[in-house]
């Protein structure tokens, strides 16, 4: 339990610091930097989801979306909302490319949406405690 606290903490963390982003005035620096701030929240997010499914239900997961599949079919998520997280893991995994103009106007269009679902599910999260 002590290790999905500390998970907790430490992706409200990174959400909160990806959502400070959000009213800030479009530029080229901002996207890049919320690109970096939305890629270590996904894995942040993941991460805790895993160690929720190992503390809450005995399960192990390996992968991102392995660990979400999971989380839908136990109920944590339902499917509209798992649907759109495994676009969000895609989306964390094209960051990589994010040197391409489209696809990183592309990530950062979705990310308040992302960021959305993220606080939802960790409301989700916290309240299960």
């Amino acid at each position: 339990m002590e290790k999905l606290n500390r998970n907790l903490k430490n992706f409200s963390a990174a959400l909160e610091s990806l959502e400070a982003l959000k009213d800030e005035p479009y530029s080229v620096i901002l996207r890049d930097a919320t690109l970096q701030r939305f890629k270590y929240t996904v894995e942040l997010f993941w991460k805790t989801i895993k160690v929720w499914l190992r503390v809450s239900e005995g399960l192990d997961c390996a992968s991102p979306k392995n660990c979400i599949r999971t989380a839908a079919t136990l109920g944590l998520l339902d499917n509209n909302e798992a649907e759109q997280v495994l676009q969000m893991i895609d989306d964390r995994n094209l960051t990589s490319h994010s040197y391409l103009e489209e696809v990183a106007m592309k990530i950062y269009r979705r990310h308040s949406d992302h960021s959305a679902l993220m606080r939802t599910v960790a409301d989700r999260l916290t309240s299960s405690q």
